[in-house]
């Protein structure tokens, strides 16, 4: 089976965030989200917003650009646009890998769209249970016999990419324990998780075939794995992170992703590899930083050598920065420290529960304070 991969300006760079509806007065998601799209007016162009799996959900869409900080506006400007229709009906935004207290089972699903009838048919209570946020980064590579040499690179990143956007310690009122707890209850789809490791392109085009004719999935966007290509757009979609609460937090880790990308890229055209790991120590890796987030100790290369996580970025962050500078996104780059100085979304939540003698109201609070006026308004 052929899968053509489109042509593509290399490392430009495309956003997509997953956005909460939530009642003012409770708390609790509301399915607000059809209602707000038909009001903002919806477009089959870029940027734009539209409908996700649950009726709770509006997803923003910035168009591609070469800089962060203009699919940052896009996205910026979209949201303060759903606010503006959202704030007279008593419906506050926000972003974070799950809700704290809400429950799956009272949630409706977004009617009129058979990709997620199918889904649901198939899934059932696990299906159901997809309450959860996340945002996807494409980045663009202009030739398709890079791809998955620069996923195998990626994935050796993915805790990383976990860990600082982890922002899901809670699950239908409970602690979990764990930073993202989204990362652990996304992969239990029979399409979602850790991509294969392939060779060669060849080999996806196999597999996409065994998997079509099997009838496991009908549509290419069916495979919903933590970083995959997206032929249509000539992309590279890292889809791990969690729903991130501001766009400052947004603006750093698209930088992290669109400079690594970059990076690989240039040690492909230089005829160097690009690291990878065994399968099995990226699983590890994952749930490592869905557990400990930014305490994560993660296996960093094939001998089975560890380091703290945020140890690994202090070394990374300096390599990257001449790629930074060409990119233009120098200041979004350098915004990664700023996650680990002042702590992820996961810690912050933890944090507000616990100046506020557990109340998870008082977390949704703060995060849709967050996503309304930055980072400085949560701390406790």
């Amino acid at each position: 089976m052929k899968i053509d991969f489109s042509s593509s300006q290399r490392s430009r760079l495309g956003i997509e965030w997953e956005i909460a509806c939530v009642d003012r007065r409770s708390g609790e998601l509301a399915p607000a989200a059809p209602e707000l799209i038909a009001r903002i007016g919806a477009t089959d162009g870029f940027p734009h917003v539209t409908t996700e799996l649950l009726t709770n959900t509006i997803e923003v869409v910035s168009a591609p650009h070469r800089r962060v900080r203009d699919a940052v506006e896009d996205l910026s400007r979209l949201v303060e646009r759903a606010g503006a229709v959202a704030e007279p009906r008593g419906i506050d935004l926000l972003s974070a890998g799950t809700h704290p207290f809400s429950q799956w089972f009272q949630q409706q699903v977004t009617p009129g769209k058979p990709r997620y009838d199918t889904l649901i048919d198939r899934t059932r209570w696990w299906g159901r249970q997809m309450m959860i946020w996340g945002v996807h980064v494409h980045v663009a590579v202009e030739n398709r016999n890079k791809v998955f040499p620069i996923i195998d690179g990626l994935l050796t990143y993915l805790p990383h990419f976990q860990a600082l956007s982890a922002s899901s310690p809670f699950w239908a009122g409970e602690t979990t324990g764990y930073a993202s707890n989204r990362a652990l209850m996304f992969q239990q789809l029979p399409t979602a998780g850790l991509p294969p490791q392939f060779a060669r392109w060849k080999q996806f085009e196999a597999m996409v075939a065994d998997l079509k004719h099997t009838g496991v999935i009908e549509e290419l966007n069916e495979l919903r794995w933590d970083i995959r290509p997206s032929p249509r757009w000539g992309t590279i979609e890292v889809r791990t992170f969690d729903g991130i609460s501001t766009v400052d937090e947004i603006a750093a880790l698209a930088a992290l992703t669109q400079c690594l990308v970059e990076h690989f890229s240039r040690e492909l055209d230089a005829g160097r590899t690009v690291p990878r790991l065994q399968p099995w120590f990226t699983r590890e890796n994952k749930w490592r930083a869905a557990r400990y987030g930014l305490d994560a100790i993660i296996i960093q290369n094939p001998a089975g050598d560890e380091r703290l996580v945020t140890k690994d970025l202090d070394q990374l962050l300096p390599t990257l920065e001449p790629v930074a500078e060409a990119l233009g996104c120098p200041t979004e780059l350098n915004a990664v420290r700023d996650i680990v100085d002042r702590g992820a979304s996961y810690q912050r939540q933890l944090q507000v529960a616990a100046a506020n003698d557990g109340s998870l109201k008082a977390v949704v609070a703060a995060l849709v304070r967050e996503l309304r006026e930055g980072l400085h308004s949560s701390q406790p």
